[in-house]
């Protein structure tokens, strides 16, 4: 799995050049939490669609 660092160099070579900072920062976060997510799956740290739902469902009560 490719590091964060190679990540971010990827997503900084396909933004546009007048891109703010704000913009940069979101796309590099993203990749983190995208890399975090498969890593979690990767583990079997994940929950079913049915289990987030329940647990949506609590938070609204």
């Amino acid at each position: 799995m490719p590091t964060l660092k190679d990540v971010s160099i990827e997503v900084l070579k396909n933004i546009p050049p007048s891109s703010s900072l704000e913009e940069i920062m979101y796309r590099i976060n993203l990749a983190a939490q995208v890399m975090e997510g498969i890593k979690d799956a990767d583990q079997g740290s994940v929950i079913s669609t049915e289990e987030l739902l329940k647990r949506v469902d609590s938070w609204a009560k």
